[in-house]
């Protein structure tokens, strides 16, 4: 069963899709900056709900469907990214789930098992690096794809220039099980049609506030932790995962060899779906 829906969540609205039974395990997905619940797949989704999950994606405020604010003048923070996590498995009477982080999607994740930690079953942090990042963020240049957006910078208010530059982003950050180019602009064309402000979709996110670090408090995590870095993330280059797991008190770190900065490509979703089941049987860290 799968059931899209409007929720009203710390006094916005947003989306949220849930695959699977209610009464199984749930399993809460949170994207990455800028990203719709769209780039979490929906086979790749079924097939964790086949293993027994109550899976639930959402998009983030100022993406997709849910409650969209003005380009460049984001009223909330990190924080409240966070809370809105937490809001949606309140509006689903979800009192603890098992987390799915992705890039800053994983910092929200951290933030939670730190600050509430009796919400979380599990966690697994991908592609992704502590809060603030541990090392400096590497910028993979647009030349290798500056054909794909006609050398002009991404006009998100055109959604030709818009699909453009989310496939040519997505090419730039991935490895070689990315998805193809018509995957992708299929993709990206599901993303843009669904996205109230593609504008500010693409720019709050980065601009908001920042609340309190985490890094300083990962040593009181709890919860079984498991990371997911591909070897060839141009973004957060491997020595942010190595730091990551060092911090995390019994963290296990997996490679997801020829994996970019991207949500699991098809290759690994085997590797990936067998990984994050297996959380379930590994106990919390002592208190």
């Amino acid at each position: 069963m799968v059931t899209e829906t409007m929720m009203p969540v710390n006094g916005i609205e947003l989306c949220v899709e849930t695959f699977g039974e209610p009464g199984d395990p749930a399993l809460l997905l949170i994207a990455g900056a800028a990203s719709s619940m769209d780039w979490w797949d929906d086979e790749f989704c079924r097939r964790l709900a086949a293993g027994g999950r109550f899976v639930i994606r959402y998009d983030h405020r100022d993406t997709g469907r849910s409650t969209s604010f003005p380009a460049g003048d984001p009223p909330y923070s990190d924080v409240d990214l966070a809370h809105d996590a937490l809001g949606v498995l309140d509006a689903l009477s979800v009192h603890r789930a098992h987390l799915v982080g992705l890039s800053i999607g994983g910092m929200l994740a951290q933030r939670i098992a730190v600050d509430r930690p009796h919400r979380v079953l599990s966690l697994t942090l991908m592609s992704t690096s502590t809060s603030p990042p541990a090392f400096e963020l590497s910028f993979p240049s647009d030349d290798a794809d500056a054909s794909d957006s006609g050398d002009k910078p991404t006009d998100w208010t055109d959604r030709r220039s818009a699909i453009d530059g989310l496939v040519s982003s997505a090419r730039r950050l991935g490895g070689p099980f990315t998805a193809d180019i018509l995957q992708l602009r299929r993709l990206a064309q599901r993303v843009v049609d669904r996205t109230h402000d593609m504008t500010a979709s693409q720019t709050n996110h980065y601009i908001c506030a920042e609340g309190p670090p985490v890094r300083d408090r990962l040593h009181g995590i709890i919860a079984p932790t498991l990371i997911l870095h591909g070897t060839l993330d141009p973004f957060f280059t491997p020595p942010h995962a190595e730091a990551l797991c060092a911090e995390i008190p019994g963290a296990r770190l997996v490679w997801l060899e020829g994996v970019g900065h991207e949500f699991p490509p098809t290759a690994v979703w085997a590797q990936v779906i067998d990984e994050i089941m297996g959380q379930a049987g590994r106990r919390t860290q002592p208190a």
